[in-house]
């Protein structure tokens, strides 16, 4: 069964910190492409950060120097741990899997940053 599970997200004040996580079935995870992508409402859905499957991560302007994409093959699972938050990164996040034509995506966590 081809799956993504986050979990990690909740509601944090501006300046906090949440760690994202992504438990991944049935991918042949090691091998993927894996990212992080969020949507907040009345927004499109936008790349936060992307990780090869050689390690290089990728990292949208936004977020650079705030948030650290990782993962760990052996466990199957990526992590996004996010710092210094702020209001305008209230959304929810989606972890994704790519190779070829295929997109896979998981339900989504939601982050909620207060002021």
């Amino acid at each position: 069964q081809v799956q993504l599970v986050e979990s990690g997200g909740g509601l944090v004040q501006a300046g906090g910190s949440l760690r994202l996580s992504c438990a991944a079935t049935g991918i042949g995870f090691s091998n993927r492409v894996m990212a992080w992508y969020r949507q907040a409402p009345g927004k499109e859905r936008e790349l936060v950060a992307r990780l090869t499957s050689g390690g290089t991560p990728y990292y949208a302007d936004f977020v650079k120097g705030r948030f650290t994409i990782s993962r760990s093959n052996g466990k199957n699972t990526l992590a996004l741990q996010l710092n210094s938050l702020k209001p305008e990164d209230t959304a929810m996040y989606y972890c994704s899997a790519h190779w070829g034509t295929v997109d896979v995506w998981g339900q989504g966590t939601q982050v909620t940053v207060t002021t």
